[in-house]
């Protein structure tokens, strides 16, 4: 958990567990020009060991279909080793059903849903995403990289 001392990126605690939605993997993965500078002082962040990353499966499966798509196995080969450094949290019964109560409370798409029950799951201190529809959502910081 967070101890309390605040960063510049996104208002996180040093310390603050963090879960991240597949978009700012991906802009950061790929160094897509237009978004991957919103997420980078995130990625530093995690490497001065301030705050500690996670991701779902449902995460490193949608990171690994783009490449998988286009014929680059070993770059999906290469994203799943860089990947494995960080927290990969499986998809588990207790994440399913929550994921399933919070759909239908906040009306979210299934993968959306298991992103925050994941985070919840593990206790994370934000969620960080550059998808607005996770606006509604109550319970956890939501930090949408703008």
């Amino acid at each position: 958990m967070a101890t309390g001392t605040t960063l510049s990126w996104g208002g996180l605690a040093l310390g603050s567990t963090v879960l991240v939605d597949s978009a700012p993997w991906i802009y950061v993965l790929e160094g897509s020009p237009r978004f991957a500078q919103k997420f980078t002082g995130l990625f530093e962040a995690a490497a001065q060991q301030e705050l500690e990353l996670a991701l779902s499966t449902i995460t490193l499966s949608e990171i690994l279909a783009g490449p998988y798509k286009n014929g680059h196995t070993a770059l999906a080969k290469r994203y799943e080793k860089a990947l494995a450094s960080y927290r990969v949290v499986e998809l588990s019964t207790p994440i399913a059903v929550l994921a399933a109560q919070l759909r239908a409370r906040f009306t979210l798409k299934l993968p959306d849903a298991i992103q925050v029950a994941t985070a919840l799951e593990i206790g994370a201190d934000a969620l960080v995403t550059h998808d607005r529809d996770f606006s509604k959502v109550r319970g956890i910081s939501v930090v949408i990289g703008d």
